[in-house]
């Protein structure tokens, strides 16, 4: 059996988009799974994380607080709107409270 290079790229590419689509992402956690690893202490309250918010971008606006697993690691993901108008999107550590990013989002 030939194989076409043409052939062989798209069986490449069709495995790539399988396994990054098998669960490379990270898993959003429910207000109940969030309560209960705060009461484990391992991972910060929310007071604390918009304080850390607050600090980095006074006078901003709070859009959005998602609180993500991956990798066995507990992400905080905070959009808000600067005081310009800008969005940003941050990524906190949720255990220590890690400034893990600070951009602008697309």
């Amino acid at each position: 059996m030939r194989v076409t290079l043409r052939t062989a790229a798209y069986v490449c590419l069709s495995a790539l988009a399988l396994w990054v689509s098998s669960g490379v992402s990270a898993r959003d956690l429910s207000q109940d799974e969030a309560l209960r690893l705060r009461e484990q202490g391992r991972i910060i309250p929310l007071e604390k994380l918009l304080e850390l918010v607050a600090q980095r971008h006074p006078q901003s606006s709070l859009l959005e607080v998602e609180l993500e697993e991956d990798d066995d690691i507990y992400i905080y993901e905070v959009e808000l709107a600067t005081r310009d108008g800008v969005v940003r999107e941050l990524e906190f550590d949720a255990h220590t409270g890690t400034v893990l990013k600070d951009e602008e989002d697309d």
